[in-house]
């Protein structure tokens, strides 16, 4: 439906151009004509971004791609980025004093995303050899979390496979997957050559990932996954069609791709990379000390520099320190904070033995959440979400919430790990489904795709500090909510919550300051009490994931002072439920016009309360 009504606009946008161009020539717009020239613009932006990235259009549940794959080519990464600095010169000739109401948000909404990517893409050309990467173009393609080999099963899972040409768009799509693979195996070659390199020890664990998808039986391979469930009206004849043509694309050109990739990694990336393992951060990149202000930048949509992040997470630290304590005192353990947490990452009894247990266990926390929400919000989404276990392929990969189709087709799912179940201990069950599910990423990303009035970038596009901050803020919502009554789940939460302010510390530590990784691991072990595993990939997440981590924490403190400064602006008219989807119901935006519209959103809020004062005086004054 979205994309639809992003066509409409903009072939009304294009006509009422046409229509004005003769008023264009002779003098400044009318609002209603730049309007029209805004609407045009956005949609076609919002077309471009979904051809160029098919995967996440299929996520989004725009199925008109369906048979692609993002072209991850050096000619298609200097073409998107050309084509950003046009969109950008375009945004900018727009009249935004002639928008009002939501365009003017869409606007400045627009114009942060293409500033972003256009300010990344400037920092590589001027590096040697005018690297092409920046905006959406990452400079590194595969890695641990992020890459073809975590691709495959997501699409697996996400796209539609009702029908016979959904099957054949898949088809065509692994069919792809060779071509994929060289164009981000050539990335990975020109870093080397370039000196944009990411360390063996954080890259180690990809080959063994790679080999999910190397074998010589194809059923047995995700890929193949869609073509051992078939819906009933699939004729027996389409369906042995599809499954024969899908066993000889993988055996042939998947594996062999995959194969491919896996050899380069382990004879040529690795060992060069391990020069790389003495100095972790982005500073040690050419060019890299703009870079990682960039990312933080991008991140947190804030203007902060790596000092003031690293002091803020320190502090933060410092005060749920205090908190935690408490809470150990309340379980009647005398021992050290570190001597608490050994016990609870060794004590069987805080751990499931089962994994149909742990699932049973998240889904009775997920139904008391749901019965909870009408008391936190005026409106709440209709698409549902289910809990269901992570895929066996993503290893020890952090537990993550995946959207639901925006034509309500496909349900949000908050994807549980439960593949190693002694890393994952009881307490951090509440606090993980108030983050995931609700009353966090489904609540708000569903909530933003039903939003009517909203074009698609502003009900898809992605803002880490608020959407991974509304996640933590969502947490401490938990105990509101009438959660972490157990002392260990409440120290679970504070243990989330410490996880993240130490990612403030953290992640500037070994990009800005020069910490090594071993720092870095112990620093969450004796902080956040993660199980070394645990806290082994999240370092080396941080290490190659530059500035993504300060989001959650920056983003969560802003919401948390917005709400402190409606209730003391409102006092008691102050109305939680409307103030949470004042935050929710412009979809995502970055954090300095998220503020902004909070605050017309008070100060609507005591013209009101002024208005009804004034009437009632004058009521009674009758």
């Amino acid at each position: 439906m979205y994309f639809r009504i992003a066509y409409r606009l903009f072939f009304s946008g294009l006509l009422s151009l046409v229509l004005v161009s003769a008023s264009h020539a002779a003098g400044t717009a009318s609002p209603v004509e730049v309007k029209a020239r805004f609407a045009a613009l956005l949609a076609a932006h919002w077309d471009w971004e979904s051809r160029e990235f098919p995967e996440r259009a299929t996520l989004r549940g725009d199925y008109r791609f369906n048979d692609r794959l993002t072209d991850h080519s050096e000619a298609a990464a200097r073409r998107r980025s050309e084509q950003r600095r046009k969109q950008l010169a375009q945004w900018k000739a727009i009249d935004a004093n002639a928008l009002t109401g939501q365009d003017r948000i869409s606007y400045d909404v627009l114009g942060t995303q293409l500033e972003r990517s256009v300010r990344v893409s400037d920092l590589f050309a001027k590096l040697p050899g005018e690297l092409p990467f920046g905006g959406d173009d990452d400079w590194l393609k595969l890695t641990p979390m992020n890459g073809p080999h975590r691709l495959i099963p997501l699409l697996a899972r996400s796209s539609p496979f009702n029908r016979v040409k959904d099957y054949e768009d898949y088809l065509k799509r692994l069919a792809a997957m060779p071509a994929s693979l060289a164009a981000q195996q050539k990335w990975l070659e020109r870093g080397l050559s370039s000196g944009w390199i990411a360390p063996a020890v954080s890259m180690g664990p990809i080959p063994a990932q790679l080999e999910i998808h190397i074998g010589a039986d194809a059923e047995k391979l995700p890929a193949y996954g869609p073509f051992t469930r078939y819906p009933e009206d699939i004729a027996a004849a389409d369906r042995e069609r599809l499954s024969l043509a899908a066993r000889k694309i993988i055996v042939e050109q998947v594996v062999p791709a995959f194969r491919e990739l896996q050899a380069f990694f382990k004879d040529k990336y690795l060992p060069a990379a391990q020069a790389k393992d003495t100095a972790l951060g982005a500073s040690s990149l050419p060019g890299g000390s703009a870079y990682y202000e960039a990312m933080i930048g991008r991140y947190t949509t804030t203007n902060m520099s790596a000092k003031e992040v690293h002091e803020l997470g320190k502090r933060e630290v410092a005060r749920i320190i205090i908190e935690m304590d408490k809470v150990i005192a309340r379980t009647g353990f005398t021992g050290t904070r570190a001597e608490f947490n050994t016990l609870l990452r060794t004590d069987p009894k805080f751990y499931y033995s089962d994994r149909e247990d742990m699932l049973a266990g998240y889904r009775a926390i997920a139904k008391r959440a749901d019965a909870e929400l009408p008391r936190f919000f005026a409106e709440l989404p209709r698409l549902p979400y289910g809990i269901r276990a992570m895929d066996a392929s993503l290893g020890d990969a952090a537990e993550h919430y995946t959207a639901g189709a925006a034509d309500g087709s496909r349900a949000g799912f908050f994807e549980a790990n439960v593949n190693n179940l002694r890393t994952r201990p009881k307490h951090w069950m509440e606090v993980l489904v108030m983050h995931e599910a609700v009353p966090g990423h489904h609540l708000q990303i569903a909530r933003a795709q039903e939003l009517k009035d909203l074009p698609p970038i502003r009900k898809f596009s992605g803002f880490t500090a608020y959407s991974e901050g509304w996640g933590l803020y969502s947490e401490s919502l938990g105990e509101e909510m009438g959660f972490y009554k157990d002392p260990y789940s409440k120290y679970g939460q504070l243990g989330a919550e410490m996880h993240r302010a130490a990612r403030l510390v953290v992640d500037t530590g070994i990009h800005e300051f020069g910490w090594s990784r071993d720092q870095v691991i112990k620093y969450l072990m004796d902080n956040a009490g993660l199980v070394e595993g645990f806290a082994v990939a999240e370092t080396d997440r941080y290490i190659l994931w530059p500035g993504q981590a300060l989001g959650y924490k920056i983003g969560e403190l802003k919401i948390k002072a917005l709400r402190a400064r409606a209730k003391n602006a409102l006092g008691e008219n102050f109305d939680l439920r409307r103030f949470h989807n004042a935050v929710l119901d412009n979809g995502p935006l970055p954090l300095t016009i998220l503020e902004q519209q909070i605050d017309r959103w008070i100060a609507a809020g005591i013209a009101s309360q002024k208005q009804l004062e004034t009437a009632a005086h004058a009521a009674k004054g009758k």
